[in-house]
């Protein structure tokens, strides 16, 4: 049964208020600061694995619009971020560069090992390692013809997709955790009233909103997604074969810091500052309502059933995956990069470079921001490292092992 593309999205939105409920009445979400989106997308998932289960059919949802929701969030980051925010950034971005650069390995190490133990052929084991844990869905379906028709691995696709899904639930769950568990291990406070690098705070039930200030923020956005799809392929050009998402955020900081610093400036302050101000609103919920739905389309169209077959090797793997990345996380990224609230919320974001994407892992700081305050460092170096320079290193680091 094929979902069509309007009935998906009314069906997220549901979902998306369905987790926000259970959010309300089940403390351990709250606890652990638990993407609402997570709760309400997985729920679904289970639920049409449920049904794939008990009577053989498949429900599949059309979920084209995810990718244009991704594209506008991404934009909106780079219209927040100023060279100044970039150019406090650069130490802790190239230590975090060299952190999951190290991790990369580690992963590859351990799915590799873990293949030999199971019988099958060691590089195998890659598709259970960064290829679709760090690398996701694009550099698994990327990489699936060299394993299948050069290393004679059929069921390369299907390992790497089955990986990632179990690695994107997880990267989910543990993000959350790890922020309040080391914030309550260290006695960490968060930032408290600095404003959100997305959304609005968990306190904050409503926001006031100015009708031109929403139109023009979305004029920004669709000015940096227009530019983003004149840098992406430019890219490709010189063999960066990078994500749309990079080009729009790429587009939003340049937006920012030339057009934007033009509107700011002393001579044209006063009217420069009154057009920015009224949209930041509307670029707060049209960001925050962009990241939920993207999460909750994202995990609403898992197909559980990907797993049969492979399920003793995938669990065993990405539960070891999954326990080197919490690990990481609290032992190495946290202390690596200051131990402070920063360095918290940038931990719980690692879980999301390890096993998810960059939206996973910009949502699981999102929930830490917006029960803890702002953390504008970390939702700069985050994304730029996951979704930009992780994507080269991972590349050259599975070609050295094939």
């Amino acid at each position: 049964m094929s979902i069509p593309a309007f009935q998906s999205f009314t069906l997220a939105i549901l979902l998306f208020f369905a987790g926000q409920k259970i959010a309300e009445y089940w403390g351990v979400v709250r606890r652990y600061s638990i993407p609402e989106p997570v709760v309400g997308g997985f729920a679904c998932a289970l639920v049409v694995g449920l049904i794939y289960y008990t009577t053989g059919s498949k429900i599949e949802f059309d979920l084209n619009v995810r990718d244009t929701l991704l594209l506008y969030f991404f934009a909106a980051i780079g219209l927040r971020s100023d060279l100044l925010t970039l150019k406090q950034g650069g130490k802790p971005l190239l230590i975090l560069l060299a952190l999951a650069t190290g991790f990369i390995l580690l992963q590859n190490l351990l799915g590799m090992g873990v293949a030999e133990l199971f019988g099958l052929d060691s590089r195998a084991g890659l598709m259970t390692g960064s290829i679709s844990l760090t690398g996701g869905v694009g550099t698994t379906l990327a990489w699936g013809p060299t394993f299948v028709e050069k290393l004679g691995i059929h069921n390369a696709v299907e390992l790497g997709m089955a990986s990632n899904m179990v690695g994107m639930i997880a990267a989910c769950a543990i993000g959350g955790p790890i922020a309040s568990y080391l914030m309550r291990r260290h006695a960490i406070h968060g930032s408290g009233a600095r404003p959100l690098d997305v959304g609005v705070p968990a306190q904050q039930l409503t926001v006031p909103l100015d009708y031109f200030g929403v139109l023009r923020a979305w004029l920004w956005l669709n000015m940096a997604l227009m530019i983003g799809g004149i840098i992406t392929p430019l890219f490709h050009k010189v063999g960066l074969q990078l994500p749309m998402f990079v080009g729009c955020l790429m587009g939003g900081i340049l937006l920012r810091n030339t057009l934007g610093q033009w509107m700011l400036s002393r001579k044209r302050r006063k009217l420069g500052l009154f057009h920015w101000n009224s949209m930041r609103q509307g670029l707060s919920m049209i960001s925050d309502i962009s990241l939920g739905m993207f999460l909750t389309m994202a995990l609403m169209g898992l197909q559980l059933w990907a797993l049969q077959g492979v399920m003793g090797f995938v669990l065993t793997v990405l539960v070891l995956q999954v326990l080197m990345t919490i690990c990481f996380a609290l032992f190495v990224v946290f202390r690596c990069m200051g131990r402070d609230y920063e360095a918290a919320v940038i931990s719980a974001g690692f879980g999301g470079i390890a096993l998810g994407s960059t939206a996973t892992a910009v949502a699981n700081m999102t929930a830490v921001a917006h029960r803890h305050g702002a953390a504008h460092r970390a939702f700069i170096v985050v994304p730029l490292v996951c979704g930009f320079f992780v994507d080269i290193v991972n590349a050259l680091i599975i070609q050295m092992l094939l």
